[in-house]
């Protein structure tokens, strides 16, 4: 099975992507998570097939999310949060100290 999707960056979250068929676009992305996600920036658009190696997911549950849901959210890489949370502590300790 191939899926063409059209993926697109959130503007509000560095490393948040949405995964979806490129023929249906965003109709089927619930208005709430539009919010959350802001205004989607259009990445690239990929060929799918359960085959395909990508950096932060499996593609066959991709292709499986799309197609029971009408979407993909690849959240930022676990070790990119750490990260950020450990900067934020180490501002709010100094600010606190």
């Amino acid at each position: 099975m191939k899926l063409i999707t059209q993926i697109y960056r959130s503007k509000k979250e560095e490393g948040m992507y949405l995964y979806v068929r490129k023929d249906e676009g965003l109709t089927r992305i619930p208005d709430d998570l539009l919010k959350l996600f802001g205004k989607p920036e259009p990445a690239m658009v990929l060929v799918l097939t359960p085959e395909k190696k990508l950096a932060h997911a499996k593609a066959d549950v991709v292709i499986e999310q799309i197609e029971e849901k009408g979407f993909y959210l690849q959240l930022p890489p676990r070790d990119q949060q750490d990260q950020e949370a450990k900067t934020i502590r180490s501002k709010n300790s100094k600010l606190s100290g």
